[in-house]
């Protein structure tokens, strides 16, 4: 059995510091930098000029706060709030807290490294071939390659074969943790695009895997080291596109350029890749001579269909219908199944999948409410072993204690998820969530000062519709607000392209308060997608049959900012005896 670093007592703990810390410092990041001006944001919450605080976001990092000075500020201030007017007076504290309340100041994760040690203990470690980056970016090469290794030891230790991905998307960890590990994935999403997609492109890389394997492995053993990654992809590519009847009986056809891009991940392919030239015989011949003979369909000549007696054209047919069955029946155990459908904790995944047996369910990146989802539904069907939940798009979430928050689907919100801010009737706020995205600051500038313009000129307009994507197309701000007021459909001539610039240069020399006050924004997120990730990790601790349940760093943040997942495991006698 795996120990639980934390205990449910502990986790609490952390929460209520947590809580008691946003409770003074929320409404900063609750703030609408659209009504920024409108509202005098800056003077409201900040008792010390902007310059100040840029200065100090800049340096704190390199400079430690001086021992007599947090003793003389700590009697009036709270966090950096003085406790009288409750407006910010002490930048520095503020950061410093900041920090110590967010997930690494708290202590409360593992590190990939120690779930893997602890999964496999004494168990044979999972053997890794097919490199992902050959065919994804950089970040998602990393995540995937990351997840699917904690997902297999999982599945491994549970001693099950099957996995539901949620929100699978592209398809990307579901079809790597199918080719690599030999999973049973039954991949999730709602969009029909995105599934029919992952299904073709699924298709294309279990041909490029199976090659790419077997060639690799023949190079191996020959002791050919000496080929570079292109070289190699070239030889690959010869292979692919040769007669599909030869070397597969799938009638797949030819790789195309943007396909082969998209499988093997190169900025810069080899022009040798790109081409489509007949093929050297001599490589080709060498290429099929590295596999293995059981992949090799010899056939005749090819002889026109209507040079054919109807008995030859009848054995062809069959030969390749026996050839595809043999296809089917070899990637069985290792097939990836995309599915189209909308799953909440109430969905019968029997049901949705017939060949259903205990599986582990997992989630890369699953935006908003899926991700709080996908753990009740752990929670609540015996046939699932484990969990392994990134989530996103906090803003996303629906949260069921905001009074100006939206309302949650079926009665069910994704925030909170534990009894213990349940008890407490916890909220956030959508401008708190949204606090993580990390916006342009000339953008946020342009949407405040037009933000003035409509209150000054367009006085029945409603502050809650959209301006949209209009500051990536203007060339400038009398161009942005003009293509706002179109998008807004409002009256344009009121105002002179003079009357505009007069409005962007009175407030430029205000910019720097905007992005002060959203570098504060930027501090406290951490804190506000920590509390979030707490609650789900108190959620599991709550539940009576986990036998283990912990927030894992799986990802390096600079690669992948929302770097943490949810793991739990139940108990095997409690899933035994469901």
């Amino acid at each position: 059995m795996i120990s639980s670093s934390y205990s449910l007592t502990e986790i609490q703990r952390r929460i209520d510091e947590v809580k008691r810390f946003l409770s003074i410092t929320l409404s900063i990041a609750n703030a609408h930098t659209v009504a920024f001006y409108t509202h005098d944001v800056w003077n409201r919450f900040m008792a010390v000029p902007p310059q100040e605080v840029l200065s100090i976001v800049s340096s704190c990092s390199d400079q430690q706060r001086e021992p007599e000075h947090k003793a003389k500020e700590q009697s009036r201030t709270t966090f950096g709030f003085c406790n009288d007017t409750n407006r910010l007076v002490d930048t520095r504290e503020l950061l410093q807290a900041a920090k110590a309340h967010s997930l690494p100041g708290l202590g409360v994760c593992m590190s990939r490294d120690e779930l893997l040690q602890a999964l496999r203990e004494s168990r044979e470690e999972i053997g890794a071939q097919l490199e992902p980056d050959e065919f994804m970016n950089s970040k998602k090469s990393h995540e995937v390659q990351s997840m699917s290794e904690v997902v297999a030891c999982l599945a491994q230790r549970c001693g099950v074969k099957q996995v539901i991905d949620v929100g699978s998307g592209k398809g990307y960890l579901s079809s790597f943790l199918s080719l690599q590990y030999g999973l049973r994935v039954y991949g999730i999403d709602s969009s029909t695009t995105n599934t029919h997609g992952a299904q073709e492109r699924n298709r294309k890389l279990k041909k490029f895997s199976r090659v790419y394997q077997k060639h690799r492995k023949a190079v191996k053993a020959q002791g050919e080291a000496t080929h570079s990654p292109q070289e190699e992809l070239v030889e690959i590519k010869l292979g692919m596109n040769g007669d599909d009847d030869v070397l597969y009986g799938d009638g797949a056809g030819v790789v195309s350029q943007e396909e082969e891009k998209l499988l093997i991940g190169l900025s810069d392919v080899n022009p040798a890749v790109e081409s489509h030239s007949e093929p050297n015989p001599e490589t080709e011949e060498l290429f099929l001579s590295a596999l293995s003979v059981d992949v090799i369909q010899t056939t005749s000549p090819r002889v026109p269909s209507s040079q054919l007696s109807g008995e030859e054209r009848e054995r062809r047919k069959r030969e390749n219908l026996e050839r595809k069955a043999q296809n089917r029946t070899d990637v069985t155990s290792t097939v990836f199944s995309p599915l189209t459908s909308y799953v909440t904790a109430e969905t019968e995944l029997r049901e949705l999948i017939n060949e259903l047996e205990d599986a582990v369910m997992v989630g890369l990146h699953t935006c908003g409410d899926l991700a709080p989802s996908t753990l009740r539904m752990f929670v609540a069907k015996p046939e699932l072993a484990a969990v392994c939940s990134v989530g996103c798009c906090y803003h996303l979430l629906s949260e069921e204690f905001d009074p100006a928050g939206q309302e949650c689907l079926r009665g069910v919100c994704g925030f909170p998820l534990s009894q213990c801010l349940r008890d407490r009737s916890w909220f956030c706020g959508r401008n708190a969530r949204m606090s993580a995205c990390l916006i342009q600051m000339e953008s946020l500038f342009y949407r405040a000062v037009l933000h003035v313009i409509l209150r000054d000129h367009y006085s029945s307009f409603k502050s809650e519709k959209r301006v949209g994507n209009v500051y990536s197309k203007a060339k400038s701000f009398v161009d942005y607000v003009r293509r706002a007021l179109r998008r807004l459909e409002l009256d344009e001539s009121k105002l002179s392209d003079s009357d505009i610039q007069d409005y962007h240069d009175t407030y430029r020399p205000r910019m720097g308060e905007i992005h002060a006050f959203n570098m504060l924004k930027v501090a406290l997120a951490p804190c506000i997608e920590g509390l979030i990730l707490l609650d789900r990790l108190c959620y599991l601790k709550e539940q009576e049959d986990l036998s283990f349940s912990a927030l894992v760093q799986l990802f390096d943040p600079l690669l992948s900012p929302r770097c943490y997942a949810v793991v739990g495991l139940k108990s095997y006698e409690d899933r035994i005896s469901c």
